[in-house]
């Protein structure tokens, strides 16, 4: 027993992996339990507990053979006999009592080991770790993804989905991104598209089903002047949601139609289309081109099957204009619509130029402040708190969309599914060798039954 213990530290790199091991071995065990009782300690605590301390635990078992190795080595290199492993015999109480240690020493290796790696793999797909971990970079996309729709589906659900394949990619593709995040080397804002990003068929498909036949879905949105008194005004529109009825593929959802195949080329940004191609039921193609030629030096994009993302760009990460934002603010009552020119002030201050967040944050305050003592003063001292809430919902607003660290600012992540922007990359926009274009009329997908009136009919008859 003592000739075997001499042999795993009579190496200095062997004693050196041995003591790295055994307080890997205790750290990871204490840690492990904290994490398993509850203690939420961010992503930080499972990066430690679940990534760095299992590493270091390895590390600290290779230095062990590789110092005995060296060992061997050096004694052989001086003349004298090389250190010998021990003789196996079973026979032999001292042997038995060795091999029982050592496999009991492995079956806690390899249980450490896969803990560590199974926990590790869990802490990497938490939404904690994929928006903290890098958190001045991955910032905007936390915060846009914690106010979305999905803000309860986990980013791996998406963004890689199931399988271990993507898992792979996943991980090769986030190593180079822990590199440019280290040397800051990664782009400001980040670019979108995302090109490698998994089919939607596989990850949008897996809770949406796009073939299914919707129908038609009626849209109130509630608008607001920027005069004085924020005059109240609702656009009433009915979607033709469609899908596939009876083998047809009917309304706006008539581009997923299985029997319909649609693919495209663009620039990288995928803003601007320039060729598509339709292959209908019959096996007939029809090619769509741009009447523009792309510009001098811009490179397209290679052909692209349409699938969900084309449309719904930001399914997640949304990012709203001002007068949107303002318009949600107003009709939920954050907003205060009884102050004067809320609107048209607050529009102001938030497309003003700021360097930094803290900086917008009191600019916003300041902004509001110095239009209103000046015309308004008398409501400035009679509720000052009224002002000091505008200045904090404002504040919410611009936190939520602009990041001067990143370069974000309004409208850089454009959402194709809310603006006719997107809608107009093809409609309209490409013409076959006929002369015929792909139809712009919006009525194709949504009829208005009322637009920015104040009291339509419509709301009355829908809700009396």
């Amino acid at each position: 027993m003592r000739q075997s213990f001499a042999l795993f530290t009579r190496s200095i790199v062997s004693l050196i992996g041995s003591i790295i091991t055994t307080i890997a071995a205790m750290v990871f065990i204490t840690l492990f339990a904290i994490a398993e009782v509850g203690h939420q300690g961010g992503p930080y605590l499972g990066i430690l507990a679940f990534l760095i301390v299992p590493a270091v635990f390895v590390i600290g078992l290779v230095l062990i053979p590789l110092g005995i190795w060296l060992q061997q080595r050096k004694q052989q290199r001086s003349g004298g006999q090389a250190a010998t492993a021990p003789v196996i015999d079973f026979n032999q109480p001292r042997t038995r009592n060795l091999a029982f240690l050592v496999a009991a020493l492995t079956a806690v290796n390899v249980i450490i080991i896969a803990a560590g790696t199974y926990k590790g793999v869990e802490v990497m797909e938490t939404t904690g770790f994929c928006g903290n971990a890098c958190h001045s970079v991955m910032s905007p996309e936390l915060t846009a993804y914690s106010r979305s729709p999905h803000s309860r589906v986990p980013c791996v659900e998406c963004h890689i989905g199931a399988g271990a394949s993507w898992f792979v990619k996943s991980k090769l593709s986030g190593s180079w991104q822990v590199i440019s995040v280290a040397l800051d080397l990664f782009p400001r804002p980040i670019g979108t598209p995302i090109h490698d990003l998994r089919p939607a068929r596989e990850t949008c498909e897996q809770c949406h089903w796009p073939t299914k036949f919707v129908g038609d879905r009626l849209r109130v949105k509630r608008h607001f002047d920027e005069d004085e008194k924020q005059t109240e005004k609702t656009t009433v529109e009915l979607l033709k949601v469609g899908g596939v009825e009876k083998g047809e593929g009917k309304g706006i959802h008539w581009h997923v139609d299985p029997g319909n195949r649609i693919r495209y080329r663009s620039d990288a940004t995928r803003q601007h289309v320039y060729e598509l191609e339709l292959t209908g039921k019959d096996g007939a193609t029809v090619t769509y081109k741009a009447q523009e030629p792309p510009k001098m030096g811009e490179a397209l994009e290679p052909w692209r099957a349409m699938d969900c993302v084309d449309c719904h760009n930001r399914p997640t990460h949304v990012y709203r204009l001002p007068k949107d934002e303002i318009d949600l603010a107003l009709a939920d009552g954050t907003l205060d619509k009884s102050i004067p020119f809320i609107k048209r002030e607050g529009l102001r201050v938030l497309q003003a130029s700021y360097a930094s967040q803290q900086e917008a944050k009191a600019g916003l305050r300041q902004g509001l402040l110095d239009f209103y003592q000046k015309q308004y003063p008398d409501l400035v001292k009679a509720d000052p708190a009224k002002l000091d809430a505008a200045a904090q919902a404002l504040w919410a607003i611009y936190s939520s969309n602009v990041f001067p660290q990143m370069k974000i600012t309004w409208g850089t992540y454009p959402n194709f599914a809310y603006q006719h922007t997107g809608c107009f990359r093809c409609h309209g926009e490409l013409q076959e060798s006929g002369g015929k274009t792909i139809s712009r009329s919006c009525s194709l997908c949504h009829e208005m039954l009322a637009t920015e009136e104040e009291n339509p009919e419509i709301i009355e008859e829908l809700y009396p």
